[in-house]
């Protein structure tokens, strides 16, 4: 028997001015004429952030949601060029310990997913080294929350570069100059245009990295080749871990926009797989990329009480029997 977790992505959509990803423009940050003054409010919105996110994790708490991305927004142009390094820790101490203090008391599963412009298989000397640049910022954030890194920041391989697979042996390339912590934090998702689930192993196997599955990607990257043919060495790559093996679900939002998320997720397809994966590894922890975000993991939950193939266990984890 197989358990299964249920998380969802950075927000709620449940909570009132709860946002963990306001920002500061740059336009705005400019017409601040001291600098200093412009740079303390950087701090306070990341310190409003960071209490959207104490907010977000108490709410999860009182519904057994033990597994939630964080916004990768939290602190505002954080590694803009024009601003510089500023020491943006130092504000964001005291709000980084409360969080610690949930996560560790109710052994919550956190982590990130950088946006696509951390790219580690860029040719590009500055692309790479901006990419390294926001990775030590959620290396930063992860140790002011007291979270072990390792294996907590989910990426896509990143550019086809007009030759696949040069772009896969580029990241192979690259790996060497990326700092061990870095190395360590990162887990690899495939994607749904153009590294598909075999590409995405080929790199977790010859790396050592724990491969994240994308099933919504697999359908409309690579829908023509079987992924039950690659679901154990898929789960393999997990051996190492300290945490279960990991997965994102969603749904496509119309069938002329497949690739596009839907509000919620469609029980149907999403049960199914786990029949068939039942018993394969013994915990999955699978987090929902809806649009509905908390009220997707809900409604999910609420087609799982109703169906007696499954032992729910709380208010986001339920049993495959």
């Amino acid at each position: 028997m197989t358990t299964i977790r249920l998380g969802y992505v950075a927000m709620s959509t449940q909570l009132v001015n709860a946002s963990p990803s306001q920002t500061v423009t740059f336009a705005q940050f400019k017409q601040i004429k001291n600098k200093e003054a412009a740079i303390r409010k950087l701090g306070r919105v990341g310190v409003s952030n960071l209490d959207s996110c104490i907010r977000i994790l108490k709410h999860n708490i009182s519904h057994d949601i033990q597994f939630f991305r964080l916004s990768s927004r939290l602190v505002p142009l954080v590694n803009h060029p024009e601003i510089g390094h500023w020491d943006y820790m130092t504000p964001l101490r005291d709000k980084l310990s409360e969080l610690k203090t949930l996560i560790k008391k109710h052994q919550m599963r956190v982590g990130f997913h950088p946006d696509h412009f951390v790219v580690l298989n860029s040719e590009n000397k500055e692309v790479f080294v901006n990419s390294l640049r926001v990775l030590q910022y959620h290396l930063h954030l992860l140790k002011g929350m007291g979270i072990h890194p390792v294996h907590r920041c989910v990426l896509h391989v990143g550019g086809r570069y007009n030759d696949k697979q040069q772009a896969l042996e580029t990241f192979i390339e690259n790996w060497s100059f990326i700092p061990k912590q870095i190395q360590e934090m990162i887990i690899l998702e495939n994607d749904d245009t153009v590294f598909t689930a075999e590409d995405t192993l080929y790199l977790c196997e010859k790396l050592n990295i724990p491969m994240v599955f994308d099933y919504h990607h697999h359908l409309t990257n690579d829908g023509d080749r079987s992924w039950e043919d690659l679901w154990d060495r898929i789960v393999k790559t997990w051996e190492h871990s300290p945490l279960p093996v990991k997965m994102h679900i969603s749904s496509p939002k119309t069938e002329k926009q497949p690739k596009a998320h839907h509000d919620y997720i469609d029980s149907k397809p999403f049960f199914s797989f786990l029949g068939q994966i039942n018993g394969s590894v013994k915990n999955i922890d699978c987090m929902i990329e809806a649009k509905m975000k908390d009220e997707a993991l809900f409604a999910l939950m609420r087609n799982v009480q109703k169906d007696d193939t499954f032992q729910v266990l709380n208010g986001s984890t339920f049993m495959v029997k």
